[in-house]
């Protein structure tokens, strides 16, 4: 027997409303864990910088001439740059040069999947202006706390625009003690004779669970 076509269209209606709910509430938990991390925002980190720049005009041409890292980047995948805030790790247990490759340290080991592959890039990414003494800043938009930040930068003699970013290339400016949740945490930081370009690179310990943040900022060094 067929049913009635208004009964039809009750079943389809609720189905359809059962549907889009199902749909929201997957957006409102995209969105949540979305945001619930962060980044190095000053010196922008890669992923963080794209996003800052281009995030209102992603699809524009001129990035291509303008900006062209960037422009590499948003091809590639542009969700790496809507997850400014999601270039992490879990359960590493603090061997990092084990669970981060060479070659891979600017996309924390091919992370998420793969999101994030386009940092490793080597290229001509916009670089902040800093001296030899500088401050760095993290934001933190869930307050995970850190448990320590280990902050590095490369080696005299090392070529971002050439070469990508391998262990040995790092040197450590500082290991941080542990940070109490807050929005940001700032360094300070001290280098001797630096000039031309540099990557200062960041992990950040978060304190809430074993989870690890990997952030490439590139930086020009000015006296």
């Amino acid at each position: 027997m067929h049913s009635h076509p208004h009964a039809r269209a009750r079943r389809w209606a609720v189905r359809a409303t059962a549907l889009l709910t199902a749909m929201m509430a997957f957006v409102v938990t995209w969105a949540g864990a979305a945001s619930a991390h962060g980044s190095l925002v000053d010196p922008a980190s890669r992923h963080y910088g794209c996003w800052a720049r281009w995030g209102s005009d992603f699809q524009n041409p001129a990035m291509a001439q303008q900006d062209p890292m960037c422009w590499q980047a948003w091809q590639t995948d542009t969700n790496a740059m809507w997850n400014w805030n999601g270039l992490y790790r879990m359960n590493l247990g603090g061997n990092f040069q084990a669970g981060v490759p060479n070659g891979q340290l600017c996309s924390g080991g091919h992370a998420e999947s793969g999101r994030y592959n386009a940092m490793d890039v080597p290229g001509a990414w916009k670089a902040t202006t800093v001296r030899n003494t500088f401050t760095v800043k993290l934001w933190d938009q869930a307050n995970h706390g850190a448990d320590y930040l280990l902050v590095y930068v490369t080696r005299p003699g090392f070529d971002p625009t050439r070469q990508a970013l391998t262990w040995s290339d790092l040197q450590l400016l500082t290991k941080t003690g542990k940070y109490a949740p807050a929005p940001y945490y700032s360094v300070n930081l001290s280098t001797s004779g630096r000039t031309g370009r540099a990557v200062v690179y960041m992990i950040w310990q978060a304190s809430h669970m074993d989870q690890t943040f990997f952030m490439c900022s590139d930086v020009t060094f000015t006296t």
